[in-house]
């Protein structure tokens, strides 16, 4: 993603006026690259994020809310200790590199006032958070780095901390109208003008190269105009936060309008650099650390249900084979009233197919090494063998059929979790229903089932949604009245939605909203419009020995809605 040096820039001045003089009250860690810092600046509370992973190092203030481990890691400890009351002095960025620094004002084990930074550094597979004293020895790093690389750049607690080597090409901000028009003269007009601009200069990305030569209409005969003004505007600080959507997703970011792509991607200016960068990175990291954290247990479900899918198969092709048992019937009678004329030894039976209105002469394939009456009585008994696995097949398939129905339904609600607990309450009713065992010799999980999801519409009526099958049972059974209204996707694996009517009746806005949330917490999320069932609760009611999950309901109607992320944030609790 293009967080270059010039974007880096306007960010710094951005955190700088909002932080400096700001002191820090806690340090929280909730990911292996992620730090959360909370602080008080300027009579306001904020939280500074700081992310260290590849292809997603940033700094930014951000009001998204994060899941922190059990334990905090040995870091956060490290910085709870260090920074935690620390008053910030001054934010920077050096010499247009690719990181950020915060000098900090602190106190030792004594008391005693010493000075510490806070470096980010966002370069690529070698991001990393740094803590440095006050005399330039690193402390610990989120990332500790001792192999490979220049000796210098190691990083580990006591070594003194250098900053990043230069470049070997100049920063575009650092040169001047008559060294650029030099270079664009002596460069090798075979090469595009956007590959150039990358390999001439330090301090742009890809995306911002591309723009440049976009605009110079891929000429180098108007590229040198082109850049003067594009460095007198960044000089004077027009700098625009700007992200751009492709089909309503965020793709790419720029401190400047992008018009590249034409009208296939939309560019849309946002209110501070901070909070373009928390809008474009909550919800790809949020969906990404889920992936990551139900990833075992994802697989382990997707295994079952493709074993089940297997035995499917195969019992759906040996109830296939049943279909031809009231031929092996008539083959038994037809031996059975021709057994006189069979003799023992004979390999075939030749006789009239008295039950075809024109009773052909037909060949019945017998055992040689049977009487008559052994290959009449072989072929009763394969009749009856095929009649009863016929009703048995049937009762399996419809078994597996639910299971199936089940399994891809714990699927969907695994895709849909956002924290760690939604993930352990699917994990128990796992368990409980027995698709998974109890591993021997681990601590019990004696963490609390989760509240269901609350909304509270535009209008005041609470909605509640389930996060797994059992509470959807737990919602539907126990919870909501008889006189709330039930809401669920048609034909499609979802959460059951409770709207809360207390005695009265809903109005259309709540129900519109009730459904948006069904629709939203489904498999219907990305799928445009999808039609969502709605009926009052004593309509709804669950079958003996049905899973989780599974109801029946009469009397519902049908709204169309489309899963809508802006408005599920908004009335979410």
């Amino acid at each position: 993603m293009p967080l270059d040096a010039i974007y880096l820039s306007a960010l710094t001045a951005e955190l700088k006026e909002k932080l400096e003089g700001g002191r820090i009250d806690k340090v929280q860690q909730p990911e292996r690259d992620m730090l959360l810092l909370s602080l008080r600046a300027k009579g306001e509370n904020l939280r500074l994020l700081l992310a260290a992973g590849t292809g997603n190092a940033r700094v930014h203030l951000t009001e998204s809310s994060f899941e922190n481990p059990a334990e905090p890691p040995m870091f956060c400890m490290l910085l709870r200790k260090h920074l935690v009351g620390a008053r910030i002095t001054a934010v920077c960025q050096p010499d247009y590199e690719r990181l950020l620094m915060i000098k900090l004002e602190c106190h030792d084990e004594m008391g005693f006032a010493c000075q510490k930074k806070l470096v980010a550094e966002m370069i690529g597979r070698s991001a990393n958070v740094i803590l440095v004293d006050g005399e330039g020895r690193i402390v610990d790093c989120m990332r500790r780095m001792d192999f490979g690389g220049d000796a210098q750049r190691r990083m580990l607690p006591g070594m003194i901390y250098r900053l990043p080597p230069r470049q070997e090409k100049p920063p575009l901000l650092e040169t001047n109208s008559a060294q650029r028009q030099a270079m664009i003269a002596g460069a090798d007009r075979q090469q595009s003008p956007d590959k150039w601009l990358l390999n001439s200069f330090a301090g742009l990305s890809p995306l911002v190269c591309r723009e440049l030569a976009h605009r110079c209409g891929g000429s180098y005969d108007t590229l040198p105009e082109l850049l003067d003004a594009f460095v007198d505007s960044v000089q004077a600080g027009d700098l625009r936060p700007c992200i751009l959507y492709e089909d309503g997703k965020p793709r790419d970011f720029s401190f400047m309008p992008i018009s590249q792509y034409g009208p296939a991607v939309g560019c849309r200016e946002e209110e501070s650099f901070s909070k373009l960068l928390d809008s474009f990175y909550s919800q790809r990291d949020r969906a990404e650390q889920q992936r990551r954290r139900s990833h075992q247990l994802f697989k382990t479900v997707r295994t079952i249900r493709d074993r089940i899918q297997r035995k499917l198969a195969s019992q759906t092709e040996e109830l296939r084979r049943t279909e031809d048992r009231d031929e092996v019937r008539k083959t038994a009678e037809l031996v059975t009233a021709n057994i006189y004329r069979i003799k023992k030894g004979d390999r075939t039976l030749e006789c009239v197919d008295y039950y075809d209105p024109e009773c052909p002469t037909i060949r019945i394939a017998l055992d040689p090494l049977k009487t008559p009456q052994q290959n009449a009585a072989a072929l009763f008994k394969e009749y009856n063998k095929l009649k009863a696995a016929r009703s048995h097949l049937t009762g399996l398939i419809e078994e597996g059929e639910r299971q199936l129905d089940y399994l891809n339904s714990v699927l969907e609600l695994l895709s849909l979790s956002e924290t760690e607990k939604d993930i352990s309450d699917i994990r128990r009713e796992l368990i409980a229903t027995g698709y998974l065992r109890k591993q021997g010799g681990t601590k019990a999980d004696r963490s609390k089932a989760q509240a269901p999801w609350r909304f509270v519409t535009d209008d005041g009526f609470e909605v509640l949604a389930g996060r797994s099958n059992v509470q959807n049972d737990e919602l539907t059974t126990r919870t909501g009245r008889r006189t709330d209204y039930w809401f669920h996707t048609q034909r499609l694996h979802g959460s059951h939605v409770i709207l809360r009517c207390n005695g009265m009746g809903p109005t259309e806005l709540a129900i519109a909203q009730a459904a948006t949330i069904a629709a939203y917490y489904s498999q219907g999320r990305e799928g445009g419009k999808v039609p969502v069932d709605y009926t009052m609760l004593r309509f709804v009611r669950k079958p003996s020995g049905a899973l989780p999950g599974k109801v029946i309901y009469t009397d519902y109607k049908t709204i169309m809605t489309e899963a809508d992320e802006a408005l599920v944030r908004h009335l979410k609790k």
